[in-house]
């Protein structure tokens, strides 16, 4: 019988005393506050799951829906059905524009994904030094927006790059150069989602290969790779889906090699043309729509990969094997380091290529176009809001979602909306989601214009761009309490609140601080989906460094790049720091009792 502790610690005696005789009508102990009536509940969580499904559906739905509206409507606004797409899709060099993004998208996902898994088999399957080290080499790029490395290949390979000598007279302006910038931007999220896949491994299919002769690579295409087949895909899909999406690398070093997000970013700053926006970004959405739409089909029907009986992977010893994934990762950290070190030299340089003494020139942003040091404190409060509130929100909803049970056809169908709204971000790139911002909340018909360039509407498009992986996180660390807890709470009479506030979320705490150190890190680099949202008033560091290279500073723009890593790392670090001290505090039951 398990131990159930009492409330009442008067109630608590020795086992040697005598068992004082009960009278025979003691009242029964009170076990805290009186419960609300069942009704007051309910009715609190569906209004709680209907504003998170009315917040969805009004700043995600609803910007989606302008951009279709916007996409059938000519420059006046009047009704031009699929004339405009038609025109667009006709007009000279567009299809050759479609094949070059396809070609770029396809291009980086074959380079960085093998890499990527052979750097994350490193990481899990061998034993491998350093890996710590590595690890956090290789997910440095993660603080870093996307156009930094456009920046240090212009530096290092440009027309007076550094290494300009060793091209043969070729330029890094085109094809090779975008995708070069989008391997380096793109490595870690691959890399998280092989990290996973190769994570979950039983030992026991290892042991039976071996004892059926099964070499190294046998066991390798019949054990390993089937076995993260699905983490395999869903690499390719971020990969392909966020190099055809981004324009930050090709800003930089597209050159003359236009590709489908530059020209929606032109359309709208450059030409004014929002029909033409609206159009490429609907275009755009199908790449992601598609691929999101099969990685889902191929989740639901992958099975459990570990048995309640599985055994531990444990490595062995493989001299060679392991002197050849130590260079491969040795190469791959090489490559992010030069592009993150090239850029941060660069920062420091007083004139490139005339004067390379070293100087604060660069750092002096108040003196020169972007936005100044305004940029990065504005980015500061955006990140540290959509941190704060972000965490919130998602946990809250999450909460709502996994552990509150649905009760009657209403409930049921209103989970099933959230559980579809919560998973639509990861399909619509930021581009995209910023121009159905200005469409929808542009229009001088809409009550909610009063918003537009201002932080609060920065704040909430930057937790809807990234409320998926957050939602899934948080999900994933809920799903792995025992449902024992809610069953307890619920006998005591405690309110499901009390329980969520006093059990659930102390022991979810580090997967809510995981959660707020994504968010952040994700608002400082982001540039996508705020470009087209911001004020004077509320530009941001990633736009600013978007600003200065237009402007033609690109030491400056590298000086911001390194303004935002160091910031990133900054928070990163005290909220890991953060999250040791409070879990070391709050869940002392997670240590080892002391013999």
């Amino acid at each position: 019988m398990r131990y159930a502790p009492t409330l009442d610690p008067a109630m608590v005696r020795s086992s040697d005393a005598p068992m004082p005789a009960a009278p025979a009508a003691a009242p029964a102990p009170s076990l805290g506050r009186r419960p609300l009536p069942a009704w007051i509940g309910a009715a609190g969580l569906a209004a709680g799951q209907g504003a998170l499904a009315l917040g969805l559906l009004l700043f995600l739905a609803l910007p989606l829906a302008a951009i279709l509206i916007k996409a059938v409507t000519d420059g006046n606004g009047d009704w031009a059905g699929l004339s405009v797409v038609a025109g667009i899709i006709g007009g000279d060099g567009f299809l050759a524009m479609v094949a070059r993004s396809l070609a770029v998208g396809a291009v980086t996902t074959l380079l960085v994904v093998p890499c990527a898994y052979g750097f994350a088999y490193g990481l899990t399957r061998t034993r491998l030094p350093g890996k710590g080290l590595l690890r956090t080499v290789a997910l440095l790029p993660l603080l870093a927006p996307s156009l930094l490395p456009g920046i240090a290949l212009v530096y290092l390979l440009g027309n007076q790059g550094l290494l300009k000598g060793l091209t043969g007279g070729a330029t890094i302006y085109g094809f090779w150069g975008i995708v070069a910038g989008e391997a380096f931007y793109t490595f870690p999220h691959a890399l998280m989602i092989l990290l996973t896949g190769l994570a979950l491994a039983d030992g026991r299919l290892y042991d039976a290969a071996r004892a059926m002769g099964a070499g190294p690579w046998r066991t390798f295409m019949t054990v390993t790779l089937p076995g993260t087949r699905y983490a395999v895909f869903s690499a390719c899909c971020v990969v392909f889906t966020l190099t055809v999406t981004d324009f930050g690398v090709p800003k930089v070093v597209g050159g003359d090699y236009n590709v489908l997000a530059m020209e929606a970013y032109k359309a709208v700053v450059g030409q004014q043309n929002f029909p033409k926006g609206a159009a490429i970004g609907i275009l755009l959405l199908l790449p992601a729509l598609l691929t999101f739409a099969l990685d889902r089909r191929l989740r639901a029907r992958q099975g459990a990969q570990l048995s309640g009986r599985a055994q531990p992977y444990a490595a062995g010893a493989d001299r060679r094997r392991d002197a050849a994934f130590l260079a491969l990762a040795g190469v791959l950290a090489a490559f992010l380091l030069l592009i993150i070190g090239v850029a941060v030299w660069a920062s420091f340089v007083k004139m490139w290529p005339y004067n390379l003494s070293m100087s604060l020139r660069s750092y002096d942003f108040d003196n020169m176009d972007g936005g100044g040091w305004l940029a990065w404190r504005n980015s500061l409060q955006l990140a540290f809001c959509t941190a704060l509130a972000g965490t919130a929100v998602v946990f809250t909803g999450a909460w709502m979602m996994e552990k509150v049970p649905a009760r009657g056809a209403m409930a049921q169908g209103l989970r099933g909306l959230l559980g579809m709204l919560a998973l639509m971000p990861m399909a619509v790139p930021g581009l995209v989601l910023g121009l159905g911002y200005i469409f929808f909340f542009n229009s001088p018909m809409n009550p909610l214009n009063v918003l537009y360039g201002t932080m609060p509407l920065l704040v909430l498009c930057t937790v809807v761009h990234f409320y998926t992986s957050a939602h899934l996180t948080a999900a994933t660390a809920l799903n792995a309490l025992d449902p024992e807890f809610e069953a307890a709470s619920a006998s005591l009479k405690v309110p499901r609140l009390t329980t969520f506030l006093r059990v659930t979320l102390p022991m979810c705490l580090p997967a809510a601080l995981d959660v707020a150190r994504y968010l952040f890190v994700s608002a400082m680099t982001t540039v996508s989906a705020v470009v087209f949202l911001y004020s004077p008033s509320t530009v941001l560091a990633a736009v600013a460094v978007l600003n200065m290279d237009d402007a033609g500073f690109i030491g400056p723009a590298a000086a911001m790049c390194t303004v935002i890593m160091a910031s990133s790392a900054a928070a990163a670090l005290a909220l890991h720091l953060a999250s040791r001290a409070l879990v070391a505090r709050s869940q002392a039951w997670r240590r080892p009792a002391a013999h």
